[in-house]
């Protein structure tokens, strides 16, 4: 990895003229949050913020280049010799290249220049668009037939694998094979999927950024999957038929308070819970109910704070504003947690007055701006040709 600087261009990249550029986005999550990794429900969609990736053939058989436009960086490898790399931005790249050599599928030289308008760090998974459109760009380069589905289980399969986060597939699944205008009901057990559509009358989904990552976010994550892990191995002593705390309802769970470690049925409660107000969500979707929908979004919130403990002060702080501003109708915090962002269901004519409120609040209390992005429902990865 090489540092640039805006006249040092790297010289595969001097009069780039490129194939085609994928348009790789970014996604949300209304609700469903840490269940994905437990076979559960969630219910995200990509957004209308992306990760551009420029790609052409470079006619080499295994030299690979590819130039971080936004940030001036610059990875060469070859396809020959793929391994982890100390720095975590290239591991993206290099895992997807891998897992699709793993499906003995070969791709040759190429160059890509990535640009990007998703903020890292706050829990729209820029992470995962990054993988899904590197995977989609050489599907298409190198006429690889790979369906949208085996991109996404590659990509979260390269996270696991170089980046080392045991993610679930909603991320990569969302920010592949959305739908504009849609809401996706994702079933991580199967992967059966139903479009909901996403029509918020009136209201719209406002992003707040709360401008920490701290540390705890990936070591935690990983921590609460085994932590589940192990709470369906007690379960499972019982109910063999048990294999994910998907297989547990709050009646089954209940029958393990007195014997299941404390913590471990705390966790075990707020997936099985979220689980449930996911199913309760997508119906209140269907009724136009944006009141019982907004309510569910803060009991999630509540059950990340209390129960599965990944929230933080920041998260907390803007939650907590909304409840004395009525036309947000919901709110929670959204993503792996311990920073990033917050999901709010608020009026549209609402949007400006509030991004004020909470800006000077937020300020005030930590000394930082929040970052406000106002993102609808759009269709997962795409390209365009030149």
């Amino acid at each position: 990895m090489k540092n640039i600087t805006e006249d040092t261009v790297p010289e595969p990249f001097r009069n780039f003229k490129k194939k085609f550029t994928v348009y790789a986005p970014g996604r949300i999550n209304l609700i469903g949050e840490h269940t994905d990794y437990n076979n559960g429900f969630v219910l995200p969609t990509a957004i209308d913020k992306t990760i551009k990736l420029h790609f052409r053939a470079n006619h080499s058989p295994y030299t690979c280049n590819v130039y971080s436009k936004t940030y001036q960086k610059y990875l060469k490898f070859d396809l020959r010799q793929i391994s982890r790399s100390d720095e975590e931005w290239e591991n993206y790249i290099l895992g997807v290249v891998n897992e699709i050599q793993k499906l003995g599928e070969y791709p040759e030289g190429f160059d890509c220049i990535i640009e990007s308008d998703l903020p890292v760090g706050a829990g729209i998974s820029s992470s995962a668009a990054l993988e899904c459109g590197v995977a989609f760009g050489l599907n298409e380069l190198f006429h690889l037939d790979l369906s949208r589905q085996a991109i996404a289980e590659l990509s979260r399969n390269a996270e696991h694998n170089y980046v080392g986060t045991k993610c679930g597939i909603m991320d990569q699944y969302s920010s592949i094979l959305s739908k504009e205008g849609h809401l996706i009901l994702l079933d991580c057990r199967n992967l059966e999927a139903t479009y909901i559509p996403a029509d918020f009358e009136g209201h719209k989904l406002l992003l707040l950024n709360t401008g920490v990552s701290h540390s705890l976010a990936s070591s935690e994550y990983n921590t609460r999957r085994k932590e589940c892990e192990e709470a369906v191995k007690f379960i499972n002593q019982r109910y063999p038929e048990v294999a994910s705390l998907r297989d547990v309802n709050l009646a089954r769970l209940a029958e393990f308070k007195d014997t299941l470690p404390e913590l471990l049925y705390t966790r075990a409660h707020y997936v099985v819970s979220e689980n449930e107000r996911v199913l309760k969500a997508v119906e209140a979707m269907k009724q136009k109910d944006l009141e019982q929908f907004g309510l569910l979004m803060y009991q999630s919130h509540k059950g990340l704070r209390d129960e599965y403990q990944v929230s933080c002060k920041e998260l907390d702080f803007l939650v907590d504003l909304t409840t004395e501003y009525a036309p947000v109708k919901g709110a929670r915090m959204m993503g792996g947690g311990f920073g990033g962002c917050t999901i709010n269901l608020i009026e549209e004519n609402a949007i400006e007055e509030f991004i004020k409120i909470a800006s000077e609040a937020y300020q005030k209390e930590f000394n930082i701006t929040p970052e406000a992005i106002v993102v609808s429902p759009e269709q997962g990865t795409y390209l365009i040709k030149n």
